[in-house]
């Protein structure tokens, strides 16, 4: 078992704002912020989402069809959609395993939040530093069980468990020769090789 070093939080500057995430809804919901816009609330900062290139599409695609084959019933798979980390962070990862159907959250008028999702994932090529630094702790921020970066740039998979305030506890690395297992409810559903996640 490896384990990798978190990159450094964001910086906030003497006199600096950090948007709260009801502010920052507020402001999507007024038409201030819209799609175009193209930017995620990280740490109370609004960060620029990066292009995805082709083999950043198929990575998601591949790990989406792989995960779909375990899935269990009571749970969706959230595709490049926000998730509500109150009180600074929504980020929007590539993936992430939902509990309930997606329009249970169209009735609730809100993102799913941290107790509601068993595992987000990444798939980072130039956003390797932000899915290592500010997307990790956000989401270890919010107790969210397992999280998954699909490392483009070293062909491996880094899957992250027991999360703390500031990162996760334990980091595994495996190779496109190994095998993941599938978690979800503290229950191992399966697994999927890891080459067959890599574009």
């Amino acid at each position: 078992m490896a384990t990798i070093a978190p990159s450094t939080p964001l910086d906030h500057q003497p006199g600096s704002y950090r948007l709260s995430v009801h502010q920052y809804e507020r402001m999507g919901d007024a038409g201030i912020l819209t799609e175009e816009d193209r930017v995620e609330l990280l740490d109370g900062n609004l960060v620029r989402k990066m292009t995805k290139g082709q083999p950043h599409t198929a990575a998601i695609v591949e790990t989406r069809d792989a995960l779909l084959r375990v899935l269990p019933s009571g749970w969706h798979l959230q595709q490049e959609g926000a998730v509500r980390i109150p009180p600074f962070d929504e980020p929007e990862p590539d993936l992430a395993v939902v509990r309930a159907k997606s329009r249970d959250y169209v009735a609730l008028k809100r993102p799913p939040e941290p107790q509601e999702i068993s595992m987000v994932i990444e798939v980072a090529g130039a956003s390797l530093g932000r899915d290592r630094g500010e997307k990790l702790r956000a989401y270890a921020r919010g107790g969210i069980p397992t999280y998954w970066i699909l490392n483009l740039v070293d062909r491996r998979l880094e899957v992250y468990t027991k999360p703390q305030d500031l990162g996760y506890n334990d980091c595994q690395v495996l190779g496109p020769d190994e095998a993941v297992s599938v978690v979800i409810d503290e229950t191992i559903l399966g697994s999927i090789s890891v080459a067959e996640l890599l574009p």
